[in-house]
This record gives structure tokens, C-alpha cells and sequence, in this order.
């Protein structure tokens, strides 16, 4: 029988803040410095980029001007700016302003052209402006920059299943278990990759660890599901989409899911409440919900068929 297309969520990406201020910044712009990473951590992203801007142009006025050879003035800006630019950039990406992100991680750049942070930050703005060659490129320099960067390995990897690169994906997120064997993320990442590679075994033993590692990690819940749904274990497919919606009311996936194995099972009224959800949260879906739920009807139909006798 051949098996149920099903639809796995994005790879998601890590942004990075950082929280260690220069000593040689005045006091009022590290304080708002502070400040800003707090509220970030808050989720008050507005209030965040308020004070991440106040620091900003503080430090930016500090910069002394120098002669070069030429004898034009040059201005050397204080490096701790760098880091407020990223900061307020993480924050503009959390608010889905990409662009101003993209601007905020560029000017970072070029205060501090080393900052491997900075690029893969970047990296995940690129990648929501549709730009994932510029992303690619964003990452490989950020490893390149620091060759351990966990983080990087695992963006990298998010960006190569983006672009179909299923090898170059799944070395980079054995790479990054490696170097962090107790990140969720990175091995519920690799799952997702695992079930682009048909590895269906191999997905739902990563997923199984990033429900271990990460109990309430509702995505992770999900693709234990997905995975399960793709080697024909349809019960136990629903009972993960359950645990991931119970964690997270929001993965229109998850619905999409479950309504589809519930289809299997020949459930047409659960099913169908699993649909409603599905459209309320994104209505763009139902030309193809229609066509899978349709193959499931069919899929049901036919196991039945086979079971019955003359």
C-alpha cells in the first residue's frame, strides 16, 4: 500500500543575544544594554528595541576620530555597539520585521567583520526574505569564524534540508549532536531531515530522545508522530499529535495530521473537527487538505476491501 503523504513543520532556527557588555562603555548605555536583554527575555520586544536603540546611539557617539594615511578621518566606533545592533536585531526578527533585522546584523557586520554571531543571525534573517544562497553563505562564515559554533551546525543544517542538500543536512546535524548531545533542538532536527531521507527508524529514535531530553517540546511530540504515521503505526501516530497539541494548541500541522490518520482509522466526524482547527489556524491549506484527506478516504476504503471475503 503506498504510504500517506504528510506534511513534517520547518526546521527551526536559533538566534543568538549576547549579554556581556564592554567595560569601557559608559554606564547609561550598558544599563540599556541591560535592560534590553531583559525585556527580550520578557517578550517585551518593543521595549527591547527602545533600549537597545538608546545604548546604540550612546556608544555610537563615542567614537574618536583617527587619521589614516590618506589623512581623512575615520571614525572608530565603540565595539560594544556590535553587540547592540545584534541585540536589537534578534528583537526585530522576534517582531517579524526581517528587513530591519537583516539592517540591524548588517551594521553589526560592519563594526566588527569577525563577529561569527552577527552572521548566522543573519543567516536566519536571509532565510525569511527568501534569500537562502545568502544564507548558506552567512553560515558557512560563521563557522568558518568559529569552527565549534553548536548553533552554527545546526542553522546550517536547518538551511542544506531547505535547500534539498539531505547529506550535507544530515552531516551537519550529526555534527552539532556531537557537539552537544544533550540539545533537543539539534536532534529533533536531524529527525526531520531522517524523515526527508526516508530513514523512518532513524527519525523516530531521534525523536524519542528529544521527547526525553525535552519533555514538553511540542515539535518534537509532532515529528514522533509523523515519523510513527510514515511506518503505518497510526495509533500510536495519533496519540503523539495529541501530545504535541496538548504542549502547543498552535501547529496547524498537527491537526492536518491527526485528522488524516483519524481518516485511516475511518474516524470521519474526529476527523473532521481536526480539519476545522486546521483551517481556522490556515485557511491557504484546503485545496490541499482536500487531496489528502481523499487519498486517506481511499486508503481506508481499500485495506477494507481487502480484509472482506466472498
Amino acid at each position: 500500500m503506498r504510504r500517506l503523504r504528510i506534511q513534517t513543520t520547518a526546521a527551526a532556527f536559533t538566534l543568538l543575544l549576547f549579554s556581556v557588555a564592554s567595560a569601557q562603555t559608559p554606564n547609561n548605555a550598558v544599563s540599556h544594554y541591560r535592560d534590553g536583554t531583559k525585556k527580550v527575555g520578557r517578550g517585551d520586544l518593543d521595549g527591547a528595541i527602545e533600549d537597545y536603540s538608546r545604548a546604540i546611539a550612546i556608544s555610537s557617539r563615542l567614537g574618536s576620530e583617527k587619521d589614516n594615511s590618506s589623512n581623512n578621518k575615520i571614525t572608530v566606533i565603540d565595539p560594544f555597539t556590535a553587540y547592540a545592533y545584534t541585540n536589537r536585531g534578534v528583537a526585530r526578527y522576534r517582531k517579524g520585521d526581517f528587513e530591519g533585522a537583516k539592517a540591524d546584523f548588517d551594521a553589526a557586520l560592519r563594526i566588527r567583520p569577525g563577529l561569527a554571531t552577527a552572521y548566522l543571525n543573519r543567516a536566519a534573517a536571509r532565510r525569511e526574505l527568501g534569500d537562502l544562497t545568502g544564507a548558506l553563505a552567512d553560515a558557512d562564515r560563521a563557522i568558518s569564524i568559529k569552527p565549534d559554533f553548536f548553533e552554527g551546525y545546526s542553522n546550517r543544517g536547518a538551511l542544506r534540508h531547505d535547500l534539498g542538500d539531505l547529506t550535507g543536512a544530515l552531516e551537519d546535524f550529526d555534527h552539532a549532536v556531537k557537539l552537544n548531545p544533550h540539545s533537543a533542538e539539534a536532534v529533533y532536527l536531524r529527525g526531520y531531515a531522517r524523515i526527508a531521507a526516508k530513514n523512518y527508524d532513524g527519525a523516530v529514535s531521534d525523536f524519542q530522545t528529544a521527547v526525553k531530553l525535552a519533555p514538553n517540546m511540542a515539535l518534537a511530540y509532532h515529528g514522533l508522530g509523523t515519523a510513527l504515521m510514515y511506518k503505518g503505526a497510526v495509533d500510536a501516530s495519533i496519540d503523539n499529535f495529541t501530545k504535541a497539541l496538548d504542549r502547543d494548541p498552535g501547529i496547524v500541522w498537527a491537526y492536518f495530521n491527526r485528522g488524516l490518520a483519524l481518516l485511516l482509522k475511518g474516524e470521519e466526524a474526529r476527523a473532521q473537527a481536526d480539519f476545522d482547527r486546521c483551517l481556522a489556524l490556515n485557511h491557504n491549506l484546503k485545496d490541499e487538505l482536500v487531496r489528502r484527506a481523499e487519498l486517506a478516504r481511499g486508503m481506508y476504503q481499500q485495506k477494507n476491501k481487502a480484509i472482506v471475503r466472498d
